[in-house]
């Protein structure tokens, strides 16, 4: 075996994409990642790269100019971009969610307007749900819009949004009571609407502003901001799929593909990982001989590799069932809590092979340490995905007494 997490059954197509991707990764992510992530400096010399490789329109119809590939060579690509630096793969997550959610669920004139532009990289998106009261509730949403005239006007505060700052065009999930009865509930009252803005930081267009970055333990170089809608009017065009009230369903969609990302992330986080323990290993000596001959250092790397191929087999599981056309919550919801469970696990263990060495900022184990545990709670916590499997297999197997 080469290499960790192989995946049969690849076409030569994809196995290029991702040669090509891998190169580029060892090549011109790997040797800055960790200078720029010190830094908090945004890639864009990276982005650029990746822009040229056409990654920003991977999944997007060749019909609106992008390369109309499977989610599974999406999340391929994630797992090894991940690998070099996650903060990049956050940045792609992001336009991917909104790109996916617009082929779904936008109107024809919606996907005209905006995909080509996507797929160029031109067009780089953003969505937004949680807020600062909200957490995993996504159900007490409490920006709202309203109806006057041909346009909404939009008030409220969001959170948590990647690529706030630099991207051009949000989809932001709101509460619109407009046509929908007292009493109605709550997921069925809320819209997906497509803000456009100019990238950057203050106000970013009348009534929209991003005021700034948040500071975060680690996932850094890549912009986490709040939004705040304050009148903010948008054209009644600009809802997605042109009919309020499915904004929670679209989300969900685009969420599901999101949660395969997040998994797809935390195998490429952990199989870096498992590289930087190996080789530390074979290269630190101790008692006469390098610490890799030592049983107990022996049976930590056997952990680890165990648990970077279960997390790719179930990466993979998900994305090929999305692919087929068939519902896979179920599969998309494990795949997000053992890959990042066992990112996090993977991480340590290589953290501790590292010894003292693992706490200095000249390893790159050390910014992996700090990186794995967004992995736990982006795109739904541990205990949401178990809330998740839980539903679907008491679905599967209901008891019939």
């Amino acid at each position: 075996m080469a290499r960790l997490a192989q995946t049969a059954g690849l076409t030569d197509v994809q196995q290029e994409i991702l040669s090509t991707v891998r190169d580029f990764v060892d090549k011109e992510i790997i040797p800055v990642a960790t200078g720029l992530e010190h830094r908090d400096e945004y890639p864009q010399a990276i982005v650029d790269g990746l822009k040229e490789l056409g990654l920003f329109g991977l999944m997007i119809p060749e019909e609106y100019g992008g390369l109309g590939e499977s989610l599974l060579t999406y999340a391929l690509c994630v797992e090894e971009i991940a690998r070099g630096w996650m903060s990049v793969s956050g940045i792609i997550n992001t336009h991917f969610i909104v790109a996916y959610m617009l082929k779904q669920h936008g109107t024809q004139e919606q996907k005209e307007h905006f995909l080509p532009r996507m797929a160029a990289g031109d067009i780089r998106g953003a969505f937004s749900m949680s807020e600062p009261g909200l957490g995993s509730d996504v159900s007490a949403i409490t920006s709202k819009a309203v109806k006057d005239g041909d346009e909404y006007v939009l008030n409220g505060q969001k959170m948590w949004l990647t690529n706030g700052g630099t991207s051009s065009l949000v989809a932001v999930l709101v509460r619109s009571d407009e046509g929908h009865p007292e009493g109605t509930a709550p997921h069925k009252s809320m819209t997906t609407f497509l803000v456009e803005k100019e990238p950057g930081f203050g106000e970013v267009r009348p009534g929209l502003t991003i005021p700034g970055k948040i500071d975060k333990m680690g996932y850094k170089g890549v912009d986490t901001t709040e939004l705040i809608m304050d009148g903010l009017r948008i054209p009644a065009d600009r809802v997605l799929g042109g009919v309020t009230g499915r904004g929670f369903y679209q989300m969900m969609d685009g969420v599901e593909v999101g949660r395969v990302n997040v998994a797809a992330r935390g195998c490429g986080v952990a199989q870096r990982a498992f590289e930087l323990g190996v080789q530390y290993a074979q290269q630190r000596h101790t008692f006469g001989k390098p610490i890799a001959q030592h049983q107990a250092i022996q049976f930590k790397l056997a952990e680890m590799a165990t648990k970077v191929e279960a997390a790719h087999a179930m990466m993979v599981n998900a994305a090929r069932k999305k692919d087929s056309g068939e519902r896979n919550d179920l599969e998309a919801g494990m795949a997000k809590y053992l890959a990042s469970e066992y990112c996090k696990e993977v991480v340590e263990d290589a953290f501790r092979i590292h010894g003292g060495y693992g706490f200095s900022k000249e390893y790159e184990i050390e910014r992996l340490y700090r990186e794995a545990p967004m992995l736990l709670i982006g795109e739904g916590t541990a205990e949401i995905q178990k809330m998740i499997i839980g539903r679907r297999l008491l679905e599967e197997y209901r008891f019939q007494g």
